[in-house]
């Protein structure tokens, strides 16, 4: 086949190191396309599909189960209103993957051109991942004195049952 590599009798570090970028490049795809699905998915649904709690599947985790309803639609609405910030970062993704698709083509491969494209991504993903948190952060901050005790109260509460669920072995 033509731009496939033969791999070394004697196991070199070259291919070691080739097999590991694209088990990472496998990983990092996965991962990117998992979350942009969830995230699109969420918002075509809307609030009253069956993915009502969308704020869990973008990464909030046991904060989105302490939030009130009136909460999870001011995080859903504040999203929303940085939709424009989002779909550029997913532009710049793909055109990520395009130089990845690009560099693992290369005849000569060049396992720097691939990370830096890989590392490209993963600023990307890190800044989308910064985004969720912000929300969260300025949802939180918001908050009145008696809503943030309320959301403490009701956060430990789903800690302590996030912890009797992981003890019973399941």
């Amino acid at each position: 086949m033509a731009g496939t590599a033969t791999p070394n009798k004697d196991g070199s570090a070259k291919d070691r190191e080739s097999r590991w970028l694209h088990w990472g490049l496998a990983v990092s795809v996965a991962l990117n396309l998992a979350v942009a699905g969830l995230i699109v998915g969420v918002l075509w649904r809307g609030a009253d599909g069956p993915r009502r709690d969308f704020v869990r599947d973008l990464g909030f985790g046991v904060y989105s189960e302490a939030l009130t309803p009136q909460d999870r639609q001011a995080l859903r609405q504040a999203f929303r209103d940085k939709m424009p910030e989002f779909r550029k970062s997913r532009n710049e993704m793909g055109k990520d993957l395009q130089g990845i698709l690009a560099a693992l083509r290369a005849d000569p491969f060049d396992p720097e051109v691939l990370k830096a494209r890989l590392a490209s991504q993963n600023q990307r993903s890190v800044g989308q991942l910064a985004l969720g948190q912000e929300l969260i952060r300025d949802l939180m901050l918001n908050m009145s004195p008696e809503a943030r005790l309320a959301f403490a109260d009701r956060l430990e509460d789903r800690l302590r049952k996030g912890k009797k669920d992981n003890n019973r072995g399941d």
